[in-house]
Protein backbone atom coordinates (compact mmCIF):
# COMPACT_ATOMS: atom_id res chain seq x y z
CA UNK A 1 0.00 0.00 0.00
CA UNK A 2 2.24 2.47 -1.34
CA UNK A 3 2.61 6.29 -3.00
CA UNK A 4 4.76 8.70 -3.87
CA UNK A 5 7.21 9.94 -1.72
CA UNK A 6 5.53 13.32 -0.52
CA UNK A 7 6.26 12.66 3.00
CA UNK A 8 8.93 12.86 6.03
CA UNK A 9 9.59 9.50 6.82
CA UNK A 10 9.76 8.55 2.98
CA UNK A 11 12.03 11.41 2.40
CA UNK A 12 14.50 10.13 4.54
CA UNK A 13 14.66 6.68 3.09
CA UNK A 14 12.76 6.65 0.03
CA UNK A 15 14.92 3.61 -1.51
CA UNK A 16 12.47 1.41 0.42
CA UNK A 17 9.26 2.91 0.18
CA UNK A 18 6.99 1.92 -3.26
CA UNK A 19 5.67 4.21 -6.07
CA UNK A 20 4.48 2.14 -8.70
CA UNK A 21 4.01 -1.75 -10.12
CA UNK A 22 3.17 -2.53 -12.91
CA UNK A 23 2.55 -6.37 -14.88
CA UNK A 24 2.24 -6.33 -18.38
CA UNK A 25 2.87 -8.42 -21.21
CA UNK A 26 6.63 -7.92 -23.22
CA UNK A 27 7.78 -10.43 -26.47
CA UNK A 28 6.01 -13.41 -25.32
CA UNK A 29 6.82 -12.52 -21.78
CA UNK A 30 5.38 -10.87 -18.26
CA UNK A 31 6.84 -7.77 -17.41
CA UNK A 32 6.69 -6.84 -13.88
CA UNK A 33 8.02 -3.19 -12.82
CA UNK A 34 8.86 -1.83 -9.33
CA UNK A 35 9.52 1.90 -8.98
CA UNK A 36 10.95 3.39 -5.16
CA UNK A 37 12.62 6.08 -4.63
CA UNK A 38 11.31 9.30 -6.03
CA UNK A 39 12.61 12.56 -6.72
CA UNK A 40 9.28 14.30 -6.26
CA UNK A 41 10.13 14.92 -2.87
CA UNK A 42 12.91 17.30 -4.23
CA UNK A 43 16.45 16.21 -5.83
CA UNK A 44 18.22 15.43 -3.30
CA UNK A 45 17.47 11.79 -2.54
CA UNK A 46 20.07 8.96 -1.44
CA UNK A 47 21.05 7.48 -4.78
CA UNK A 48 20.27 4.02 -5.46
CA UNK A 49 18.67 0.72 -3.99
CA UNK A 50 19.27 0.03 -0.17
CA UNK A 51 22.34 -2.58 0.02
CA UNK A 52 20.47 -3.98 3.05
CA UNK A 53 17.02 -4.54 1.96
CA UNK A 54 15.13 -6.89 -0.05
CA UNK A 55 12.64 -6.23 -3.17
CA UNK A 56 10.51 -8.53 -3.65
CA UNK A 57 7.57 -9.50 -6.23
CA UNK A 58 4.78 -11.58 -5.10
CA UNK A 59 3.40 -14.05 -7.55
CA UNK A 60 -0.22 -16.00 -6.14
CA UNK A 61 -1.46 -18.17 -8.84
CA UNK A 62 -5.51 -18.23 -9.77
CA UNK A 63 -7.19 -17.88 -6.56
CA UNK A 64 -4.40 -18.90 -4.03
CA UNK A 65 -4.49 -16.73 -0.78
CA UNK A 66 -0.44 -17.35 -0.33
CA UNK A 67 1.90 -16.41 -3.18
CA UNK A 68 3.35 -19.68 -5.02
CA UNK A 69 6.73 -17.78 -6.51
CA UNK A 70 8.36 -15.10 -5.13
CA UNK A 71 11.33 -12.56 -7.03
CA UNK A 72 14.28 -11.83 -5.02
CA UNK A 73 16.39 -8.71 -5.66
CA UNK A 74 18.82 -7.64 -3.71
CA UNK A 75 21.90 -4.78 -3.75
CA UNK A 76 25.20 -4.63 -3.15
CA UNK A 77 26.90 -1.02 -2.23
CA UNK A 78 26.86 1.35 -4.83
CA UNK A 79 30.64 0.99 -6.22
CA UNK A 80 32.90 4.41 -7.16
CA UNK A 81 30.90 4.73 -10.32
CA UNK A 82 27.39 4.09 -8.45
CA UNK A 83 26.58 1.08 -9.77
CA UNK A 84 25.39 -1.46 -7.73
CA UNK A 85 25.77 -5.48 -7.70
CA UNK A 86 22.62 -6.86 -7.92
CA UNK A 87 21.20 -10.67 -7.34
CA UNK A 88 18.18 -12.18 -8.39
CA UNK A 89 17.04 -15.30 -6.32
CA UNK A 90 13.89 -17.34 -7.12
CA UNK A 91 11.59 -18.87 -4.45
CA UNK A 92 8.62 -21.25 -5.36
CA UNK A 93 6.60 -23.66 -3.08
CA UNK A 94 6.74 -22.66 0.70
CA UNK A 95 9.74 -21.12 0.30
CA UNK A 96 8.09 -18.15 -1.65
CA UNK A 97 6.29 -17.19 1.99
CA UNK A 98 9.51 -17.98 4.13
CA UNK A 99 12.01 -14.67 4.95
CA UNK A 100 14.01 -17.45 6.05
CA UNK A 101 14.87 -19.45 3.15
CA UNK A 102 17.25 -18.92 0.21
CA UNK A 103 15.45 -20.43 -2.70
CA UNK A 104 17.58 -20.30 -6.11
CA UNK A 105 19.88 -17.79 -7.55
CA UNK A 106 18.51 -17.49 -10.93
CA UNK A 107 21.68 -14.32 -12.08
CA UNK A 108 23.52 -11.55 -11.34
CA UNK A 109 24.39 -8.03 -12.78
CA UNK A 110 25.26 -4.74 -12.50
CA UNK A 111 22.59 -1.90 -12.29
CA UNK A 112 22.30 0.30 -15.44
CA UNK A 113 23.09 -3.22 -17.26
CA UNK A 114 20.60 -6.42 -18.19
CA UNK A 115 20.94 -9.98 -17.13
CA UNK A 116 20.48 -12.48 -18.77
CA UNK A 117 19.12 -16.13 -18.06
CA UNK A 118 17.13 -19.18 -19.45
CA UNK A 119 13.59 -17.52 -18.96
CA UNK A 120 14.29 -14.48 -17.49
CA UNK A 121 16.21 -11.12 -17.91
CA UNK A 122 16.38 -8.28 -14.72
CA UNK A 123 17.05 -4.30 -15.84
CA UNK A 124 17.45 -1.90 -12.66
CA UNK A 125 18.55 1.72 -12.63
CA UNK A 126 17.31 5.25 -11.92
CA UNK A 127 14.74 6.25 -15.02
CA UNK A 128 12.74 8.79 -15.99
CA UNK A 129 9.04 8.61 -14.19
CA UNK A 130 6.36 7.32 -16.27
CA UNK A 131 3.55 8.42 -13.49
CA UNK A 132 1.37 11.23 -13.99
CA UNK A 133 -0.82 13.41 -12.10
CA UNK A 134 -1.92 16.74 -11.26
CA UNK A 135 -1.61 16.28 -7.38
CA UNK A 136 -4.13 19.61 -7.10
CA UNK A 137 -7.18 17.01 -8.57
CA UNK A 138 -5.80 14.35 -5.76
CA UNK A 139 -6.11 16.91 -3.02
CA UNK A 140 -9.68 18.07 -3.95
CA UNK A 141 -10.76 14.12 -3.69
CA UNK A 142 -8.86 13.85 -0.98
CA UNK A 143 -10.59 16.09 0.96
CA UNK A 144 -13.85 15.08 -0.22
CA UNK A 145 -13.26 11.45 0.77
CA UNK A 146 -11.93 11.85 4.38
CA UNK A 147 -14.46 14.66 5.29
CA UNK A 148 -17.52 12.63 4.00
CA UNK A 149 -18.36 15.39 1.62
CA UNK A 150 -19.21 16.69 -1.94
CA UNK A 151 -15.92 17.48 -4.07
CA UNK A 152 -15.63 21.11 -4.59
CA UNK A 153 -14.71 21.30 -8.55
CA UNK A 154 -15.29 25.04 -8.53
CA UNK A 155 -11.28 25.76 -8.92
CA UNK A 156 -10.56 22.50 -11.27
CA UNK A 157 -9.56 23.13 -14.86
CA UNK A 158 -8.95 19.73 -16.98
CA UNK A 159 -7.52 21.70 -19.64
CA UNK A 160 -5.18 23.79 -17.22
CA UNK A 161 -4.00 20.57 -16.14
CA UNK A 162 0.00 19.69 -15.41
CA UNK A 163 1.73 16.92 -14.91
CA UNK A 164 2.89 17.35 -10.89
CA UNK A 165 5.32 14.30 -12.57
CA UNK A 166 7.21 15.89 -14.83
CA UNK A 167 11.04 15.82 -14.60
CA UNK A 168 11.01 13.65 -11.66
CA UNK A 169 12.76 10.53 -11.53
CA UNK A 170 13.10 6.89 -9.39
CA UNK A 171 15.02 4.04 -9.19
CA UNK A 172 13.27 0.97 -11.12
CA UNK A 173 13.88 -3.08 -10.99
CA UNK A 174 12.37 -4.26 -14.30
CA UNK A 175 11.41 -7.92 -14.38
CA UNK A 176 10.85 -10.14 -18.01
CA UNK A 177 9.54 -13.58 -17.52
CA UNK A 178 9.53 -15.98 -20.66
CA UNK A 179 6.41 -17.69 -21.20
CA UNK A 180 8.37 -20.98 -21.58
CA UNK A 181 8.22 -20.66 -17.42
CA UNK A 182 6.24 -23.63 -16.17
CA UNK A 183 3.84 -22.03 -14.27
CA UNK A 184 4.12 -18.60 -15.56
CA UNK A 185 2.58 -19.76 -19.12
CA UNK A 186 0.13 -18.23 -21.48
CA UNK A 187 -3.39 -18.22 -19.85
CA UNK A 188 -2.32 -18.35 -16.59
CA UNK A 189 -4.21 -16.59 -14.02
CA UNK A 190 -2.29 -14.26 -11.65
CA UNK A 191 -2.01 -11.31 -8.58
CA UNK A 192 0.84 -9.52 -8.27
CA UNK A 193 1.93 -7.14 -5.44
CA UNK A 194 5.12 -6.51 -4.40
CA UNK A 195 7.37 -5.22 -0.83
CA UNK A 196 10.00 -3.94 0.31
CA UNK A 197 12.16 -5.65 3.30
CA UNK A 198 14.66 -4.75 5.46
CA UNK A 199 17.28 -6.56 7.72
CA UNK A 200 16.68 -6.57 11.08
CA UNK A 201 19.51 -6.35 14.08
CA UNK A 202 18.25 -9.65 15.42
CA UNK A 203 18.85 -11.46 11.48
CA UNK A 204 15.79 -11.82 10.92
CA UNK A 205 13.34 -9.52 8.37
CA UNK A 206 10.62 -6.62 8.60
CA UNK A 207 8.51 -5.81 5.59
CA UNK A 208 8.66 -2.10 5.26
CA UNK A 209 6.23 -1.27 2.57
CA UNK A 210 4.50 -2.74 -0.39
CA UNK A 211 2.51 -2.23 -3.52
CA UNK A 212 -0.32 -3.72 -5.32
CA UNK A 213 -3.37 -1.65 -6.52
CA UNK A 214 -2.45 2.26 -7.63
CA UNK A 215 -2.93 5.25 -5.53
CA UNK A 216 -3.88 3.28 -2.45
CA UNK A 217 -2.44 4.89 0.28
CA UNK A 218 -2.69 8.80 -0.97
CA UNK A 219 -6.67 7.87 -1.46
CA UNK A 220 -7.28 5.95 2.28
CA UNK A 221 -4.30 6.76 4.18
CA UNK A 222 -3.10 10.38 3.20
CA UNK A 223 -2.54 12.01 6.53
CA UNK A 224 0.07 8.97 7.85
CA UNK A 225 3.26 10.43 6.92
CA UNK A 226 4.98 7.81 8.90
CA UNK A 227 3.38 5.15 7.88
CA UNK A 228 2.18 4.45 11.33
CA UNK A 229 -0.66 1.93 9.95
CA UNK A 230 -0.24 -1.71 9.97
CA UNK A 231 -1.30 -2.15 5.79
CA UNK A 232 2.20 -1.53 4.71
CA UNK A 233 3.45 -4.49 7.22
CA UNK A 234 0.32 -7.28 6.72
CA UNK A 235 -0.17 -9.77 3.80
CA UNK A 236 -2.41 -9.03 1.60
CA UNK A 237 -4.80 -12.23 2.76
CA UNK A 238 -5.02 -9.89 6.20
CA UNK A 239 -6.49 -6.75 4.28
CA UNK A 240 -10.56 -7.17 3.94
CA UNK A 241 -10.46 -8.38 7.36
CA UNK A 242 -8.83 -5.48 8.42
CA UNK A 243 -9.33 -2.70 6.56
CA UNK A 244 -12.90 -3.78 4.23
CA UNK A 245 -14.86 -1.63 6.68
CA UNK A 246 -12.72 1.36 6.85
CA UNK A 247 -12.50 1.55 3.22
CA UNK A 248 -16.39 0.46 2.59
CA UNK A 249 -17.37 3.28 4.58
CA UNK A 250 -14.97 6.21 2.92
CA UNK A 251 -16.53 5.50 0.15
CA UNK A 252 -19.94 5.13 1.28
CA UNK A 253 -19.58 8.72 2.45
CA UNK A 254 -18.43 9.65 -0.46
CA UNK A 255 -20.43 8.90 -3.09
CA UNK A 256 -23.52 9.53 -0.68
CA UNK A 257 -22.01 13.19 -0.34
CA UNK A 258 -21.51 13.25 -3.98
CA UNK A 259 -25.34 11.76 -4.98
CA UNK A 260 -23.23 9.50 -7.25
CA UNK A 261 -25.48 6.24 -6.10
CA UNK A 262 -29.03 5.63 -4.62
CA UNK A 263 -27.41 2.67 -2.70
CA UNK A 264 -24.21 3.91 -1.28
CA UNK A 265 -23.25 1.43 1.80
CA UNK A 266 -23.72 -1.09 -1.65
CA UNK A 267 -21.04 0.81 -3.70
CA UNK A 268 -19.11 1.06 -0.54
CA UNK A 269 -18.85 -2.44 0.13
CA UNK A 270 -18.59 -3.19 -3.76
CA UNK A 271 -15.13 -1.09 -3.96
CA UNK A 272 -13.70 -2.33 -1.20
CA UNK A 273 -14.15 -6.04 -2.46
CA UNK A 274 -12.81 -4.95 -5.86
CA UNK A 275 -9.81 -3.06 -3.76
CA UNK A 276 -9.04 -5.75 -1.49
CA UNK A 277 -6.64 -8.19 -1.10
CA UNK A 278 -4.74 -5.39 -2.73
CA UNK A 279 -3.01 -7.39 -5.89
CA UNK A 280 -3.42 -6.56 -9.14
CA UNK A 281 -4.55 -9.56 -11.30
CA UNK A 282 -3.14 -10.64 -14.72
CA UNK A 283 -3.82 -13.51 -17.03
CA UNK A 284 -0.48 -14.33 -18.81
CA UNK A 285 -0.16 -13.73 -22.27
CA UNK A 286 -3.21 -11.31 -22.54
CA UNK A 287 -3.32 -7.49 -23.12
CA UNK A 288 -2.97 -5.39 -19.80
CA UNK A 289 -4.95 -2.30 -19.18
CA UNK A 290 -6.04 -0.66 -16.20
CA UNK A 291 -9.27 1.12 -16.99
CA UNK A 292 -12.53 1.72 -16.45
CA UNK A 293 -14.12 -1.54 -18.46
CA UNK A 294 -11.68 -3.91 -16.73
CA UNK A 295 -8.30 -4.02 -14.49
CA UNK A 296 -6.01 -6.70 -15.97
CA UNK A 297 -2.57 -5.89 -15.01
CA UNK A 298 -0.99 -2.21 -15.27
CA UNK A 299 0.95 -0.79 -18.31
CA UNK A 300 3.03 2.14 -18.04
CA UNK A 301 0.99 4.05 -20.03
CA UNK A 302 -2.71 3.49 -18.05
CA UNK A 303 -3.67 6.69 -16.63
CA UNK A 304 -4.46 4.85 -12.76
CA UNK A 305 -5.25 7.96 -11.46
CA UNK A 306 -8.16 8.88 -13.11
CA UNK A 307 -9.60 5.00 -12.82
CA UNK A 308 -9.09 5.06 -9.17
CA UNK A 309 -10.70 8.32 -8.06
CA UNK A 310 -13.16 7.33 -10.51
CA UNK A 311 -14.08 4.45 -9.03
CA UNK A 312 -14.19 5.77 -5.33
CA UNK A 313 -16.74 8.55 -6.36
CA UNK A 314 -18.62 6.41 -8.91
CA UNK A 315 -18.18 9.22 -11.67
CA UNK A 316 -16.23 9.68 -14.20
CA UNK A 317 -13.24 12.05 -12.99
CA UNK A 318 -11.56 14.01 -15.84
CA UNK A 319 -7.89 14.13 -14.91
CA UNK A 320 -6.92 16.44 -17.77
CA UNK A 321 -4.25 14.08 -18.35
CA UNK A 322 -3.62 11.46 -21.49
CA UNK A 323 -1.13 9.00 -22.07
CA UNK A 324 1.05 11.15 -24.39
CA UNK A 325 1.87 13.21 -21.28
CA UNK A 326 4.32 10.83 -20.46
CA UNK A 327 4.94 8.70 -23.40
CA UNK A 328 8.96 10.10 -23.47
CA UNK A 329 8.88 8.15 -20.28
CA UNK A 330 8.23 4.79 -21.94
CA UNK A 331 9.55 2.56 -24.93
CA UNK A 332 8.28 -0.59 -26.50
CA UNK A 333 11.07 -2.49 -26.31
CA UNK A 334 13.27 -4.08 -22.54
CA UNK A 335 13.75 -2.13 -20.53
CA UNK A 336 10.23 -0.88 -21.71
CA UNK A 337 11.32 2.24 -19.32
CA UNK A 338 13.76 5.21 -20.38
CA UNK A 339 16.74 5.39 -17.82
CA UNK A 340 17.69 9.05 -16.69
Amino acid sequence: MSHHLDTPLAWQNGRLYIDDLYVFPGDHSTVLVMDVNSTITGPDVQPGFHPEARYEFKVHLDRDEFEAMTYRVSFGAAGADGRQHIRLHYLTGAEAREDTAEGTLLVEGRTGEQAVTDDTRIWAGRIADPFYIDLSLLSLVDDAVHKGTAVDWSAWRPAAAKNSFAGTTVESIVLEISHEHPLLHAGARTKVWCTTKLATDSGGWRQINRAGHPMMWPIFWPDDTDFANPASQRHPSADFAADGKYIGDLVTAAVSACGTSTQPHGYGQTVAAVLLPDVLSYVIGTPAAYGFAARNGRTLADNAPEVMLSLVLNTGVDSGLRPAVAERQRRPEFPFVVPA
